[in-house]
């Protein structure tokens, strides 16, 4: 490989690098059968963890255009992660306790 072509790389990888350390983290819980928030908004890129405080398993999932994903199911004390990297508004639920519901709005 060409000097100039690893020069670019790294350079591609550096910015990747920065644009991945801009990132935000936001913490939803699941706690007596409901998330702990019923909305939260964030920006295209962010991390939203599911942390699941109650003594039962949750499963957290969403069948939205913005974000389809199904995070499978998981005790008390464990935590999934969503990268939403898609404008647009996620409807998410839990399909163990069909009145679990929320709402992630990308930006």
């Amino acid at each position: 490989m060409k000097l100039s072509n690893l020069v670019a790389a790294a350079a591609m990888v550096g910015c990747l690098g920065s644009v991945a350390a801009l990132a935000a983290e936001h913490e939803v819980g699941q706690k007596d059968q409901q998330f702990t928030k019923a909305s939260v908004t964030v920006k295209v890129g962010d991390i939203v963890k599911f942390v699941n405080n109650d003594d039962i398993f949750h499963n957290v999932f969403s069948l939205s255009d913005a974000k389809l994903f199904d995070l499978g199911s998981y005790p008390k004390g464990e935590f999934r992660d969503v990268v939403f990297d898609v404008k647009g508004v996620v409807e998410v639920e839990c399909a163990i306790h069909p009145d679990m519901k929320m709402t992630v709005n990308v930006e």
